[in-house]
C-alpha cells in the first residue's frame, strides 16, 4: 500500500500535526528529519529540524509508531510543527516529494479497519466522536469507539454459533434418529433470550438518535400567545421576530440550546388558526409537519385561548404551557427554570448499559436479525426441520456481522457448506 500523509489538526492553531502511515512512513521521516535514525525509540517524542534539501522548514516533535502498534496498524509517524499554514503545506510538499501521497478523506480510519484495528461500527464512531457537539453525543460515540457495542454483538454472535452448532450436529447424524444432540426446549429458551437482547438494542435507537442529533422540540400554539418570545427567552437572544401582528411567523425557525449536556433543537412555528392567506397557510402546514417530527411538543396558549387541536403520537411528550399568567410569563423569564426541568425529564431514557444504538444502519440490521430470530423461535415451536431453522440462524448472524463489517466463515458454520 502507498504511504499516505495528511494534516490532522484544524487550521489556525499554534500547533499543527501531520501524520504519515504506510510501509515507507519511517524511512521518509528519516530523510527529512535530521535526528530520526534507526535507533530512535518508538513512541518517544524527538525534537528535530524538518529539512527541505538541507534548509530548515521548522523545528518539530516527531514520534514513531512502528506496526502494529499504531492507529492504522501500519508504520506511522506524527510530526508536531508550528501551526502556520505555510509550514504545514511545505512539510506536506516535502513528504510527497520523498514518496508519500496525500491521504483521501477518512483513509487513515479506513486502513485501521482493513488492518483489523477497528471494526466497522468503531470506525463509524470515529466520525461521530469528531462531530459530537454535546456531552451526550460524545459519551455515546466514545462508548462505541471503545468497543462496548462490538463486545455486545460478539456475545450474541457466540450464542448464535452455539445454537447453530447444536442443530448442525443433528444434521450430521440425521440417519440416527435415536440420537438427539439438542434439547428443543433449551434451544427455544436460548433463541428467545437472544431475540430479547436484539430487540432491547433496537429499542435504544430512538433515544440514541435523539441524543446524538438533538431532541426535536416544536413550539405549537395559536398566533400571539408568545411562541417566538419563548424561543428567544430560551435561546437568550432575539432569534425570532416578536410582534403583536398575527401571522408574523410564517416559516419554521430552528435553533439549539444545551441543557445538562443534552442538545435540544427548538422549532418556532407559525401560529395555528384558520386563515385565507396562502403564505400563512403554508406556514401552518409546516407547523403541523414540525409537530409530527418532534419528540417534545410545547403546546402553548394564554388565558382565554384554547390549545390547538393537532394529532399527537403516543411516543411524543406534550408539555402544556399557559403563558401570560402569574406562574409563567415568557417575556419576563418567569417559569423558565421549571420548563427547563420538564424538558430534561422528557428526554428519552437510555438504559443503564453503555450500549446505545445511534445509527440507522445498525438499527435496520438489528431489525433484520429480529425478523429471522422470530422465524427461528416459530420453527423451534412448531418442530420445523433443523436445516430450515439453521438457515435463519445464518441470516441472523449475517445481519449482526453487517454492523461490525465482519463475516461468518465456513469454518464457523459448517452448514453453509451443505446449503
Amino acid at each position: 500500500m502507498d504511504t499516505i500523509c495528511a494534516i490532522a489538526t484544524a487550521p489556525g492553531g499554534a500547533i499543527g500535526i501531520i501524520r504519515l502511515s504506510g510501509p515507507q512512513a519511517i524511512s521518509i521521516t528519516q530523510q527529512v528529519c535530521r535526528r530520526i535514525t534507526a535507533n530512535t525509540l518508538a513512541r518517544t517524542a524527538v525534537l528535530t529540524p524538518l529539512l527541505d534539501d538541507g534548509d530548515i522548514i521548522d523545528e518539530a516533535l516527531v514520534t514513531l509508531f512502528p506496526a502494529p502498534g499504531s492507529y492504522t496498524g501500519e508504520d506511522s509517524v506524527e510530526l508536531s510543527c508550528h501551526g502556520s499554514r505555510y509550514i504545514l503545506n511545505k512539510v506536506l510538499e516535502v513528504l510527497v516529494r520523498h514518496g508519500a501521497r496525500i491521504a483521501e478523506p477518512g483513509e487513515f480510519t479506513q486502513r485501521a479497519f482493513l488492518n483489523a484495528k477497528l471494526d466497522l461500527s468503531q470506525a463509524e464512531a470515529v466520525a461521530d466522536l469528531i462531530a459530537a457537539d454535546s456531552a451526550a453525543a460524545h459519551r455515546i460515540a466514545l462508548s462505541q469507539l471503545r468497543g462496548h457495542f462490538s463486545s455486545e454483538l460478539a456475545t450474541l454472535r457466540d450464542q448464535l454459533l452455539r445454537l447453530t452448532s447444536l442443530l448442525e450436529l443433528e444434521l450430521d447424524f440425521a440417519d440416527h434418529e435415536e440420537l438427539e444432540f439438542a434439547d428443543r426446549t433449551e434451544l427455544l429458551d436460548l433463541a428467545r433470550r437472544i431475540d430479547s437482547r436484539v430487540c432491547h438494542l433496537a429499542d435504544t435507537f430512538q433515544a440514541g438518535n435523539a441524543l446524538k442529533n438533538g431532541i426535536p422540540v416544536a413550539i405549537i400554539g395559536a398566533p400571539n400567545v408568545g411562541k417566538s418570545t419563548l424561543l428567544n427567552a430560551l435561546l437568550g437572544e432575539e432569534r425570532a421576530i416578536v410582534s403583536d401582528i398575527q401571522g408574523t411567523t410564517r416559516d419554521a425557525i430552528e435553533d439549539t440550546i444545551q441543557l445538562s449536556g443534552i442538545t435540544f433543537r427548538f422549532i418556532d412555528t407559525a401560529g395555528i388558526r384558520h386563515t385565507e392567506d396562502h403564505i400563512e397557510s403554508l406556514g401552518i402546514e409546516r407547523s403541523i409537519a414540525a409537530a409530527k417530527r418532534a419528540h417534545i411538543i410545547l403546546m402553548m396558549t394564554e388565558p382565554g385561548v384554547p390549545y390547538p387541536q393537532i394529532p399527537v403520537r403516543k411516543d411524543q411528550v406534550v408539555i402544556r404551557i399557559e403563558n401570560k399568567t402569574e406562574a409563567f410569563q415568557a417575556k419576563y423569564g418567569i417559569g423558565l427554570d421549571d420548563l427547563r426541568q420538564r424538558l430534561q425529564a422528557a428526554v428519552p431514557k437510555a438504559t443503564d448499559s453503555d450500549v446505545i444504538v445511534t445509527s440507522v444502519r445498525h438499527y435496520e440490521a438489528l431489525c433484520r436479525a429480529h425478523d429471522t430470530l422470530t422465524r427461528v423461535v416459530d420453527g423451534l415451536t412448531s418442530a420445523l426441520p433443523s436445516d430450515l431453522i439453521a438457515e435463519d440462524l445464518r441470516l441472523t448472524l449475517d445481519s449482526l456481522a453487517d454492523i461490525t463489517g465482519g463475516a461468518i466463515t465456513p469454518q464457523e458454520t459448517p452448514l453453509q457448506r451443505k446449503l
